[in-house]
């Protein structure tokens, strides 16, 4: 999959803006403009070095939001694309948001081929609507069961 028809939605009808294309080709991301959008302007991901940034889209699946040959959105996917997927670095340009591009991500991502089997997880600070909405994402049944490790300096 390199690019998602944007002529309709399976995930809640949604029409997605004509204007807007989600490409999965890394080749053709912007990845400036993710490092930057990242970097300095992404809550979960202030900080962080160009080098990580490279990193991390080489173990992951990518979307990206075009609106003609800018890139207005990213988000990430770290998946075995078997059992787990991880969402995360969601992000939408300032001067894109409003548009409906954040949902356009999820929903590509939650009807992508290769994600069709797995449990998909996220977390989030001001989003939560949005993944129920499009993603059918549901807050833990069992938080107390999830552990994480933070992050050693």
């Amino acid at each position: 999959m390199d690019e998602l028809d944007p002529a309709a939605s399976p995930v809640n009808n949604l029409q997605l803006q004509p204007d807007i294309r989600i490409i999965t080709d890394p080749s053709k991301f912007d990845v400036d403009w993710i490092h930057d959008a990242l970097s300095q302007r992404a809550y979960g991901a202030l900080g962080r070095s160009r080098e990580t940034v490279d990193s991390s889209l080489a173990g992951s699946l990518c979307f990206a939001a075009f609106a003609g040959r800018r890139q207005v959105g990213f988000a990430r996917v770290v998946t075995d694309q078997a059992t787990f997927a991880w969402i995360c670095d969601v992000f939408v340009d300032e001067t894109a948001r409003g548009r409906g591009i954040g949902a356009q991500l999820i929903e590509a991502i939650v009807t992508d081929a290769r994600l069709q089997t797995v449990r998909m997880a996220l977390a989030t600070r001001d989003a939560g609507d949005l993944y129920r909405r499009h993603g059918g994402f549901e807050p833990l049944a069992d938080p107390e069961r999830w552990m994480e490790r933070p992050r050693r300096a």
